[in-house]
């Protein structure tokens, strides 16, 4: 290889460097000035939530005045996925499914992960629309990973959607995953009472009152007095032959049903739960 070869070579090498040096560094520019145009974005629109919720809470939830007053925030900046979410929130605590998904799809629009898996929520819990909810929440997973939502898992509301589809041994099997998930990272004080008494349910169904009763005690186990496990698992025992039993726990659960010791959700108060009893 010749002098003259080399130093070419060399140059060549060391122009490639500076090359990939100025490239790296006008990458990281543009990166700062995306950063900081990205927190003067934020800064603007949570100044544009703030003004805006200050001013609707002059007015009733409910009101027409308190949407009025989103509506002018939107103008403002129709990104803002968080006031789409407030517009859809009480419409969906009156029962106006139709009208306020068109407001929480457009929060999705703008903040897919902060909001899908609520959307989905609100599918499974309130508008029970169960096979689109069932679309959500694996659609979500698969982007952004599993997780909670509402204090329970998207498995959860995944297996309560195919409860209440009457496929009750596919709503089973997610539920026995989610049960043995639980236990294996968290262990045993972590199992809630509600996941506990729908995977009985789904067993329930299939008419395997034993296993059944096995779910819903480990339930009371967490929930004593929750009435809507008493009354179903006094329904397995007749099924067993155990009338007396049966009907002892069934009285109990009608007592405990009318002080009101049933579903503890948040969402309760807008919303009957699945397979929840009415007493009165």
């Amino acid at each position: 290889m010749n002098f003259t070869y080399k130093l070419c070579l060399v140059i060549l090498i060391f122009m490639s460097f500076i090359n990939c040096k100025n490239q790296a560094e006008a990458r990281e520019d543009a990166i700062e000035v995306e950063s900081s145009e990205s927190k003067v974005n934020q800064q603007k629109q949570d100044t544009i939530i703030y003004e805006t919720l200050s001013n609707a809470s002059d007015y009733h939830l409910y009101s027409q005045e308190y949407q009025l007053e989103l509506d002018k925030g939107l103008a403002r900046d129709s990104t803002i996925a968080y006031l789409w979410q407030q517009k859809a929130m009480p419409l969906f605590k009156q029962g106006k499914y139709e009208a306020g998904m068109i407001y929480i799809d457009n929060a999705v629009k703008y903040d897919r992960r902060r909001y899908q898996d609520y959307r989905a929520f609100i599918k499974c819990i309130f508008a029970k629309t169960y096979r689109e909810a069932i679309i959500d929440f694996e659609d979500y997973k698969k982007r952004f990973g599993d997780s909670y939502v509402m204090d329970h898992t998207y498995d959860f509301h995944i297996a309560l959607s195919y409860l209440q589809l009457n496929e009750f041994k596919k709503a089973e099997d997610i539920f026995e995953r989610d049960y043995q998930k639980q236990l294996a990272e968290h262990g045993k004080d972590w199992l809630h009472s509600v996941d506990l008494f729908y995977y009985g349910i789904s067993k329930y169904e299939q008419g395997k009152y034993h296993d059944a009763i096995e779910m819903f005690d480990l339930a009371l186990g967490i929930y004593n007095n929750f009435s809507d496990v008493q009354y179903y698992k006094a329904i397995c025992l007749s099924k067993i032959g155990k009338i007396g039993e049966s009907d002892e726990l069934h009285e109990l659960a009608e007592i405990n049903g009318k002080k009101g010791y049933t579903f503890n959700e948040d969402n309760v108060i807008y919303e009957r739960y699945p397979y929840q009893v009415r007493w009165r």
